[in-house]
């Protein structure tokens, strides 16, 4: 959320469970999310007890009633609770007026700050990632929803409010503001696909312009045009079927083939492509085959909408032993993905050891100059480069291998024609990809060209991809390359009492624990761990805390490998080639 500037909201869902703590998740958005979070709601009771909330903003007490809790009724705060509803309106305002001018000359000022001016400055501050306003309740029994659902009308920004801006793919990506009206040319944003009854469902936002059943709609990045044939918007798992969608609407299309991230136009305006959201590389893979001939068809076609439905699920076949290699984020995402094969498509497989997706990285700068020239009657290919490769940045937070790949022009004058520079951009990219130690793809490396030469006869775009690839093969050793593992932020929640067996088997997986806080009867650890020392942790948790204990785990970063696993893979790695070899 920080990093694409949305307002958000809270909710404190429940309150009637046993151990409810609102006061404390407001402070661990405060210290962990770092968020300026402010109650807008009080709870009337706790866990067994729990009726309602207090909205802050009007002074009203919130209860539910019916057999769903679906009818609000409004009431006088209870007396019991007036002084505690005070001091957290007060620091409501306060909180607002910190983050908001208008808001807080009227608080400076000594007057009562009005439900009508708290909303406003609460609505302010919201927009302007200044403020999270927190809602409190139970969904499970209809309990604080109604309250939340308010909040999103009167404190979130409606579609024109937000300034949006896609990316010309015929300009060279230059900015494109993007009109929220209805008469604008049509641009949207298919976020979301679905198997459903009638083919594949495609959920669909629309940011400007007018979608309309029977429109013909082109593919932004295939431009493969598909004509709409059928428009409908969801309640739920309930359809309505609809004409028309204008600019803010979001509704979901039937038989429109794409996927997940893909932007759609009316071909009427620019090409334009609207960025997805950053999309993470994989950490692990399996190797996986259908146990039967007869689930070939199946198991392809699961491959293929999973790879559409989910932009982090990746499919690839291994270039040394021909297997398919299914790829994500981690080994219960897999997990789940082979079991959707058998529950959904029929199709069982069998899944091989998980593998971890290192990464390779250099570590210091190493100049190159290499003359790819080859004459074997006809024409020629002449090709020389000369540059350097570089850490992408040596001081970056991620540490080796953050930040990609980056091809740079330091070339002056003509020595090298225009029009050849991004055969050796290509040239330096595939030979980034299958990295000289242990065959993994190099991150964070900068190739950058200083000089070169061409042949007026003989020079091609086919000599200058050689020659780059070439040149950044013979760079590579001399430039320090490391091996990169991928690291997991582990949260580990168990009972007191297995804190210290849980620790030392995370110290024995080679993590490094950080924070360790109780929370009530629990101890709350978080830790650093490879991915390659996570396999299989569930069950060992559970039976070193008799079933009670809880991880979650998540991406982190690369970190350089110890030498002595370093010179394991490529050892492992030699071994490979030379049995290819033969």
């Amino acid at each position: 959320m920080h990093s694409y500037g949305v307002p958000r909201l809270a909710f404190i869902n429940k309150l009637d469970r046993p151990g409810a703590d609102p006061a404390r998740v407001v402070g661990q958005l405060r210290s962990k999310l770092k968020l300026n979070a402010a109650p807008v709601a009080l709870p009337i009771g706790l866990e067994a007890d729990h009726a309602g909330v207090v909205d802050l903003v009007r002074r009203v007490a919130l209860t539910f009633e019916g057999a769903a809790g679906e009818t609000v009724v409004e009431g006088p705060v209870p007396p019991s609770m007036v002084a505690a509803v005070d001091a957290a309106r007060l620091a409501l305002v306060e909180a607002v007026a910190d983050a908001d001018d208008a808001t807080a000359e009227v608080y400076l000022a000594g007057g009562d700050v009005s439900p009508e001016t708290l909303a406003a400055g609460v609505r302010r501050a919201t927009l302007a990632l200044a403020l999270v306003p927190v809602f409190m309740g139970s969904a499970f029994k209809n309990r604080g929803v109604q309250h939340l659902l308010d909040g999103v009308a009167a404190y979130l920004p409606a579609p024109g409010d937000v300034a949006n801006v896609g990316l010309d793919l015929d300009a060279d990506e230059a900015p494109t503001p993007l009109p929220s009206t209805p008469s604008a040319p049509l641009v949207a944003l298919a976020f979301k696909l679905e198997e459903g009854r009638f083919g594949q469902l495609t959920y669909v936002r629309v940011y400007s312009g007018t979608l309309r059943k029977g429109d013909v709609i082109m593919n932004a990045a295939t431009r493969k045009k598909v004509k709409v044939p059928r428009l409908v918007r969801m309640h739920a798992a309930d359809m309505v079927d609809i004409q028309a969608a204008a600019a803010g609407d979001i509704v979901a299309l039937f038989g429109v083939d794409c996927a997940s991230g893909d932007t759609f136009t009316d071909g009427k305006g620019p090409r334009v492509a609207l960025t997805s959201m950053n999309v993470p590389d994989p950490v692990m893979s399996l190797a996986v085959s259908p146990t039967t001939r007869e689930g070939a068809g199946n198991f392809g076609k699961a491959l293929a909408r999973f790879q559409k439905e989910d932009p982090t699920f990746r499919v690839a076949t291994d270039g040394e032993t021909g297997q398919t290699l299914i790829s994500g984020m981690g080994e219960l995402h897999l997990e789940i993905y082979v079991e959707r094969m058998k529950r959904e498509y029929g199709c069982t497989v069998d899944v091989g050891r998980p593998r971890v997706n290192y990464r390779e990285a250099v570590t210091a700068r190493a100049d190159f100059d290499h003359l790819h020239r080859k004459q074997s009657g006809g024409q020629g290919q002449y090709a020389r480069v000369v540059g350097y490769i570089e850490p992408l940045s040596a001081d970056d937070p991620g540490g080796p291998g953050a930040g990609g790949l980056e091809f740079a022009r330091e070339t002056v004058g003509n020595a090298i024609p225009a029009s050849f520079l991004p055969a050796v951009d290509k040239g330096f990219r595939e030979a980034a990809a299958t990295g000289a130690l242990t065959g993994h793809p190099v991150d964070g490396v900068r190739f950058a060209l200083t000089d070169g030469a061409a042949h007026a006869v003989d020079s091609s775009e086919l000599a200058f991809k050689i020659a780059a690839t070439a040149a950044f093969r013979d760079a590579y050793m001399r430039a320090k390359p490391v091996v990169l593992e991928p690291v997991m932020a582990v949260e580990v929640r168990a009972p007191l009492e297995f804190q210290g067996a849980v620790v030392g088997d995370l110290n024995r997986r080679k993590g490094v624990v950080g924070a360790a806080e109780a929370d009530g009867d629990d101890a709350v650890l978080s830790a650093a761990v490879p991915l390659s020392a996570m396999f299989g942790y569930s069950t060992t948790l559970r039976s070193m805390t008799q079933g009670k204990g809880e991880f979650s785990m998540a991406y982190s970063r690369h970190a350089p490998l110890p030498a002595d696993a370093q010179a394991e893979l490529a050892a492992a790695h030699r071994g490979r080639r030379s049995g290819g070899d033969k």
